[in-house]
């Protein structure tokens, strides 16, 4: 099954930028995007082949926090690449592949349009706030 996306749903361990993008330091002073223009993050070992929309259709960037959805914007996908996961022994599994890449981000929403955002389109009972 090859799963089409628009938005990136990652957690820190798969390549979100909590660095730059923290929600606790964003309230205070929010992140502007001068402040992550023209940087490339990549993300890292989503579940499954999944195919993002590409450059120049935006997709939305998703911090996963165990489990509930925190949208912080919008970026554009630079690249991808889908691969067969290796067990512990180095071996292909079976029917088991994972999805990594590189995205520019291209908008950043202000704190109080982030968390309305975030509770109008995260799935039932899965926003962060």
């Amino acid at each position: 099954m090859i799963e089409i996306n628009d938005t990136l749903l990652i957690t820190t361990e798969q390549g979100f930028p909590d660095n730059i993008l923290h929600l606790e330091k964003h309230i205070k002073e929010p992140v502007t995007i001068d402040q992550v223009r023209g940087k490339l993050f990549s993300f890292y070992k989503k579940e499954r082949v999944r195919i993002y929309q590409t450059d120049p259709v935006r997709v939305y960037l998703v911090q996963n926090i165990d489990g509930k959805w925190l949208f912080w914007g919008k970026i554009y996908i630079q690249s991808q690449s889908i691969n067969k996961k290796l067990d512990a022994q180095g071996n292909w599994k079976v029917d088991d592949w994972e999805t990594s890449g590189t995205f520019i981000i291209t908008d950043l929403y202000d704190p109080a349009y982030q968390q309305e955002f975030t509770k109008r389109e995260s799935p039932a009972g899965k926003s962060y706030f």
